[in-house]
């Protein structure tokens, strides 16, 4: 079975469906979606996701998913990336949720407008840097503990936080800061087979 995946590579949401397709063998062809150009608010794409955004995952038999999140965790299916004891499965649920809610929003969003919208840190919301940098505490402390997020073993957990982290030298957070969130980075980067970014070393 190949998967048709629509997604925009410069977002961290879209690269987690890429990392965990690659690590796992799963056969995918990739549709470059460039968000900027309004291409999701086509007729269309709106036919695939009616929220209009990426990443979406289309079947063969024509079903599609959407939300990043819920497609690793659909991709990841019986293998180790999922603990197999439920109280660690529902911690790497836990982080999951975290990330879309209070990580992403503001490490991700902080990104986008300096990054790509060339925007001033001055024009920002600050609380998008009290915020992101919160979340950024809070996985330090984590980490304190372990290696990993749960459970002393790389999971889903480790691999969808890493997609916008290792970017948040873009979003002007300051990664040196954190050791313990460094060599997470390094590690979980090694796990999935990635090269290192410039803000991550």
């Amino acid at each position: 079975m190949t998967l048709r995946v629509y997604g925009d590579s410069a977002s961290g949401n879209c690269l987690k469906v890429k990392w965990i397709c690659d690590l796992l063998s799963v056969p995918y062809l990739w549709e470059e979606v460039d968000v900027l150009s309004g291409f999701t608010r086509t007729p269309a794409f709106l036919a695939l996701n009616p929220a209009g955004q990426v990443p979406v995952v289309e079947l063969p038999d024509g079903r599609t998913l959407a939300q990043s999140n819920a497609i690793v965790e659909w991709l990841a299916e019986g293998s180790r990336l999922i603990p197999a004891d439920p109280f660690e499965r529902a911690g790497m649920r836990a982080w999951m949720y975290w990330e879309q809610y209070s990580h992403e929003p503001y490490i991700a969003v902080r990104r986008f407008h300096l990054h790509y919208l060339r925007k001033r840190p001055e024009e920002l919301d600050p609380k998008l840097f009290e915020r992101g940098s919160a979340a950024l505490e809070r996985m330090e402390a984590a980490l304190a503990g372990g290696p990993y997020l749960v459970g002393g073993a790389f999971s889903l957990a480790d691999a969808v936080l890493l997609a916008y982290t290792r970017m948040a030298g873009q979003g002007g957070f300051h990664l040196g800061l954190y050791p313990n969130l460094r060599g997470w980075i390094a590690r979980v980067e090694r796990d999935l087979n990635l090269e290192p970014l410039a803000e991550a070393a």
